[in-house]
């Protein structure tokens, strides 16, 4: 009888393991390693990305106070092919997933440096856009995803704010004209803006804080 009662009690604190891998729970994923996340960071992004992750190349974007997922996502994409840019993919190619992780929560730890909008004819356009769209068009506002401060929502929309606008004057286009073609969403939104609503909106967010 006591065998028989230790084989059930062992039996039921089983259950829930096997439970788990019966739904195919996958075990949590190990933290990032902020240590080889600098040293990577470091070695790999930080001469076109700034040793903070504040891009001094207007062409480069800002990685700092980005949020990690979305990082890992483009890089995961960039590797993949999924977007297209043929510098990215040879950086990303060589990392591995906790590489990327390691990197991504690295950098979004690191504060940003606040930027400014340039072009005070374009700005007040660029804050309508941002903050109300353009109904008549059926131009959702910039800030319905990535909030009114730009800070945007983790994961799935990116921290706009204080980002180069000539950084986001190249990926609405991109996203336009069908090369950047990883997001359905901001394609849609960006083939309804002409030239001069690009750059106003992108200016606007560079001064956003």
């Amino acid at each position: 009888m006591k065998l028989l009662a230790s084989m059930l009690t062992a039996a039921a604190l089983a259950a829930p393991v096997f439970s788990a891998f019966a739904a195919g729970a996958a075990p949590k994923a190990a933290k990032p390693d902020l240590v080889k996340g600098e040293a990577t960071y470091t070695a790999v992004c930080a001469a076109c990305h700034g040793a903070d992750g504040n891009s001094a190349i207007a062409a480069n974007p800002k990685l700092s106070q980005q949020h990690p997922e979305y990082l890992v996502k483009q890089l995961q994409e960039f590797k993949s092919g999924k977007r297209n840019n043929a510098v990215m993919k040879g950086f990303a190619a060589a990392l591995s997933d906790d590489d990327m992780r390691n990197i991504a929560y690295w950098v979004a730890a690191k504060p940003i440096k606040p930027g400014f909008a340039k072009d005070k004819d374009l700005v007040a356009l660029g804050e309508r856009i941002y903050r109300g769209g353009i109904a008549d068009r059926q131009i959702a506002a910039c800030a319905g995803c990535h909030s009114p401060n730009g800070a945007g929502i983790p994961a799935q929309y990116p921290r706009l704010s204080g980002q180069h606008a000539d950084y986001t004057v190249a990926q609405l286009n991109m996203f336009r004209d069908g090369s950047r073609a990883n997001s359905q969403q901001m394609t849609q939104v960006a083939a309804k803006l002409n030239d001069k609503e690009i750059r106003a909106v992108a200016d606007y967010i560079a001064g956003l804080r």
